[in-house]
């Protein structure tokens, strides 16, 4: 049951919702900020789950930072380059994409996600910690289309494994959606701009267009290794309804309301499954 709506517009909204639509964690990490007592209140701390704040009058500090939510969520899409980790902060100071997203016009601003240090492609932010949690939600089955450079060249029974599903270190793999890509089709060159060749070990290589439904850790990779292929290259044009377009490489681009729409409207639609 949602909250109600006051007659101005605003509404009052669960403490661990409202931590989430700033962006400080998700609603589960908000519920354990609650509970360790680092949330306050208008000075108060307050613990109680089923608390709720109102966003136009209640100061809401975590920590003893102030975190606010924005009256419309920030979502953009970055072209990731290799050579970044997906990550806010790190404490080694290795380069991260928090370099490359604008975190101060938008507080809270966090990956629905992440890509490999080595992977280049689609990486969402948003300052809507809702939507990232559903997004991310293994019951959601949202579809991610990645394009893989490998050596050798998979076989027909090769892509029939990873489209019935292959098994994995921590389990099966969902089917995927396999096919092989030659140098007319216009994702080719985003991990192979000189064309098919050969590996620095003599063998040759192939590129494989791959849409999975999960997002376990390094799982592309571990489908293509199942398989017999190692992956040299790998990009992401896709995410959900989210196709990377009119973006440069390591630049980003806010979503137009049709995207935001659909993003919305896909974490609405019905039950998980």
């Amino acid at each position: 049951m949602s909250d109600p709506v006051r007659p101005d517009g605003r509404y009052p909204m669960r403490l661990q919702r409202y931590l989430a639509r700033a962006g400080v964690a998700s609603r589960r990490g908000s519920e354990r900020l609650m509970s360790e007592g680092r949330v306050r209140v208008n000075g108060e701390v307050v613990s109680e789950l089923g608390s709720k704040v109102d966003p136009a009058r209640d100061l809401v500090t975590v920590d003893g930072r102030a975190c606010t939510i924005e009256e419309r969520p920030c979502y953009l899409m970055l072209y990731k380059p290799a050579g970044y980790l997906t990550t806010m902060s790190d404490p080694q100071g290795r380069p991260c994409v928090a370099e490359l997203v604008p975190t101060r016009a938008h507080p809270g601003l966090f990956p629905v996600g992440r890509l490999d240090l080595d992977t280049t492609g689609l990486l969402l932010f948003t300052t809507n910690g809702d939507v990232g949690q559903e997004l991310l939600h293994p019951s959601r089955h949202v579809s991610k289309h990645y394009v893989a450079l490998v050596s050798g060249t998979p076989d027909e029974r090769g892509l029939e494994r990873l489209r019935a599903g292959v098994t994995l270190e921590d389990g099966p793999a969902a089917p995927a959606e396999a096919e092989l890509l030659d140098a007319s089709d216009p994702l080719f060159s985003l991990v192979a701009p000189r064309g098919p060749g050969r590996t620095g070990a003599g063998e040759p290589n192939a590129v494989v267009g791959l849409t999975i439904h999960e997002g376990r850790k390094h799982q592309v990779k571990k489908m293509l290794m199942a398989v017999g292929h190692r992956v040299l290259r790998l990009h992401r044009d896709s995410f959900g309804p989210l196709a990377l377009s009119d973006v440069a490489e390591g630049n980003y681009r806010t979503l137009n309301d049709n995207e935001v729409r659909a993003l919305e409207g896909l974490c609405a639609r019905g039950e998980r499954q």
